[in-house]
């Protein structure tokens, strides 16, 4: 990000129109924080972090690599294509890619659900939800959504946040739109009362027997959303939203809209509040089976200038030291083009995983031969193994960042293992 965009930044926090970040007396959780970016419809790989020139006597697998060559920063390879160039070169020390994950499909909805819980078949929850139930308690509204796959298997709810707005509805019912300015819709004594009889009827119905324990931890869940740091968390979150003119715009190419970076916005200052510890945030429209090159550029483009100002944005409001970022996608596209320009399902893809300050960055672990088929690593060095060795699978990536962000013995974790599957010493 140049110096204009900064500003530009600030002026989005209000810095010239006075708007000011109030602190948040419901910030409790000081650990870290988690954004999964998910660039649903499948990605390119082979145009971004796992780059392949064209091999003589097979169909060409990428346009760009007719007059140009393979790049690299640090010890990380990127195709010089969309915006790669400056996001690999700012961000390399942070970044750990993985490529040739087998997503074991072409299908959308097994891959999503696959590259985001671990495993092909519905019913495990995202690994964000495992984080917001471990690190979240007691707070408004721990896992954000917006959009994608989000599945919680029950060990935690999602807030999703479409409309910023109605934040100020729900954090502060009493008021009319949320307002202070505006006549309220209760007087404070009848406020009071309202908030009095709802704290009885949550306690009478928590000691209510025969409760099923689903029952019980929603309800558990629901009290806790009320509590009084909760509350004022969730208060505090609705006086930083911006103004809609003062919110990151929406971003248009043709028929594709992002609104990743007003999801980034909302989501650090969410942090920032204190009201949230995990989001899953995404931009659609990689199914690029015409014009791909075109519109996979400015996907590309647009999706690592939303991740350059989800971290500069977390910089300036002092949370950036604390966050992950796992940036992923359904599955790959083909290694050649199809008669309408496009690329269609390839079940290879790669994710990145981004943070700050670590000795397990600026590296690559995974590979896929020069026509984008993965090849077997050694599960113990992460070497090419094409005799004894494994194909990473996203049940591997999963397993790992579960251990390393130290939810893979918690009980939610537990009730949804990955059995038969090798450790991968991915944060070593």
């Amino acid at each position: 990000m140049n110096r204009r965009d900064f500003m530009k930044v600030m002026t989005g926090v209000g810095v010239a129109s006075g708007f000011r970040v109030p602190l948040a007396r419901g910030a409790s959780y000081n650990g870290k924080l988690f954004v999964f970016v998910q660039a649903d419809g499948g990605w390119d790989p082979t145009s971004f972090c796992d780059p392949k020139t064209n091999v003589g006597g097979e169909p060409t697998i990428n346009n760009w690599a007719l007059n140009g060559e393979v790049r690299q920063a640090g010890n990380i390879r990127y195709a010089p294509f969309a915006g790669n160039q400056a996001f690999f070169e700012k961000y390399y020390r942070r970044i750990l890619v993985v490529n040739g994950v087998d997503a074991q499909t072409n299908s959308h909805t097994a891959g999503v659900v696959h590259n985001w819980s671990g495993r092909i078949s519905e019913g495990y929850p995202t690994t964000t939800a495992l984080l917001a139930a471990h690190n979240g308690a007691g707070l408004s509204m721990p896992y954000l959504s917006f959009g994608g796959f989000s599945q919680t298997a029950g060990v935690a709810v999602f807030t999703r946040l479409n409309n910023p707005a109605e934040i100020r509805n729900i954090a502060k019912p009493e008021l009319n739109s949320g307002l202070a300015d505006r006549r309220p819709f209760f007087a404070p004594e009848d406020w009071e009362s309202i908030t009095t009889h709802r704290d009885k009827r949550i306690a009478r119905l928590a000691a209510a027997p025969n409760i099923l324990p689903r029952d019980a931890r929603n309800r558990e869940l629901y009290a806790g959303a009320l509590g009084e740091d909760a509350a004022e968390g969730l208060r505090s979150y609705a006086d930083m939203i911006p103004d809609p003119d003062e919110l990151q715009p929406v971003e248009e190419y043709d028929l594709l809209r992002s609104r990743l970076k007003r999801q980034a916005q909302l989501t650090v200052l969410a942090f920032r509040a204190g009201v949230a510890v995990s989001a899953d945030l995404r931009l659609g429209g990689f199914d690029t089976h015409d014009n791909h090159d075109p519109e996979q550029g400015w996907l590309l483009g647009n999706l690592t200038s939303a991740i350059d100002y989800l971290w500069d944005y977390a910089e300036l409001h002092g949370v950036a030291d604390r966050m992950v970022v796992v940036v992923g996608s359904d599955f790959g596209r083909t290694n050649k083009y199809n008669a309408e320009l496009g690329k269609d399902h390839w079940p290879i893809g790669s994710f990145l995983v981004m943070e700050k300050n670590q000795p397990w960055t600026n590296r690559v672990v995974g590979e896929t031969d020069e026509l984008h088929f993965a090849r077997r690593v050694n599960p113990s060095t992460l070497q090419r193994d094409d005799a004894a060795g494994t194909l990473i699978h996203p049940k591997h990536i999963h397993k790992a960042l579960r251990k390393y962000l130290g939810v893979a013995d918690t009980a939610e974790s537990q009730r949804f293992p990955f059995h038969n599957t090798e450790e991968l010493p991915l944060f070593s």
